[in-house]
């Protein structure tokens, strides 16, 4: 979409994947790269979040030079626990089309643990972070944050996709957001990532005090735009974001402790969606995880 922001027009996304982290972002956005406008040089720019300071004219230079003939959009999966973001999404892009994944709560929780464990951002042992960590759990807060999205959007403007959906039928999957953005469908055993599992984190890191810093200086180059330097520092990041333990499969009694826990806000979901979601409740419902 096109704004007209003290004279200039800005050239602003049509769509948001808006997450949660964690739950396919990534694959969508390589699979629909080269199909949609994308920001330039980064996938995240966290604008609605940490640097709406900066202005939408810094935001729209991410999206100057997308091919005027292709909606423009970002998958921002921090975007989707922040009420600030859904507010200033809602004034700024008021026409904007929202993409909702979700995914099993207590998958979702321990794939985000290990990312921020990799990034410097928890040292917390994930048994007491499932149940303690205010931030992480903030996210896990399904029907909280898509009612919010829901009452400033309207739920025609918002797709919700599950997980194992993506899982059981890729394809279909794929389709549903052509529809939604308005672009052609196409196959997507074609593309070169369809199968795979993308942006994966399989150990901690040596040090949590090295990937700390590192991530903080990673942000820094971030925020000014300096996306060249970043990727060229690329094999320095992963070098401080990886090589200690290795994680272990997620506990199944864990999981549905997990699952018990957040069960008023499954069933809330289901309510919101009109989907069942007996799957994602585990023991709490009487059924295996």
């Amino acid at each position: 979409m096109m704004r007209v922001i003290d004279g200039r027009s800005l050239r602003l996304p049509d769509f948001l994947g808006i997450g949660p982290p964690r739950t396919a972002t990534t694959w969508l956005e390589r699979i629909l790269r080269e199909r949609v406008g994308l920001p330039e040089g980064i996938k995240e720019t966290q604008f609605f979040v940490w640097r709406y300071q900066l202005g939408l004219g810094w935001y729209a230079r991410h999206f100057r030079n997308c091919p005027p003939n292709l909606p423009v959009g970002e998958f921002a999966p921090t975007y989707f626990d922040s009420p600030l973001a859904s507010e200033r999404t809602a004034r700024d892009l008021p026409e904007c089309r929202i993409i909702c994944t979700l995914r099993d709560p207590a998958e979702r929780l321990y794939s985000h643990y290990r990312l921020w464990r990799k990034i410097g951002y928890t040292k917390t042992p994930f048994e007491q972070a499932a149940f303690r960590h205010r931030q992480l759990l903030d996210t896990a807060r399904y029907a909280d944050h898509l009612k919010c999205w829901f009452d400033r959007f309207g739920r025609e403007r918002i797709l919700v996709l599950l997980h194992e959906d993506l899982i059981s039928d890729r394809q279909n999957y794929l389709d549903r957001v052509c529809d939604f953005i308005g672009i052609a469908r196409f196959d997507a055993k074609l593309a070169d990532n369809f199968g795979d599992r993308v942006h994966t984190v399989e150990r901690a890191p040596r040090s949590f005090r090295t990937a700390r810093r590192a991530q903080f200086v990673k942000r820094k180059l971030e925020r000014y735009q300096l996306y060249g330097v970043a990727r060229m520092l690329d094999p320095l990041f992963e070098r401080c974001f990886s090589g200690g333990e290795v994680f272990p499969p997620l506990d199944p009694d864990l999981a549905n402790r997990i699952r018990a826990a957040l069960l008023p806000q499954t069933e809330a979901v289901e309510r919101l969606i009109q989907r069942d979601l007996t799957h994602w409740k585990g023991a709490a419902s009487g059924s295996i995880a």
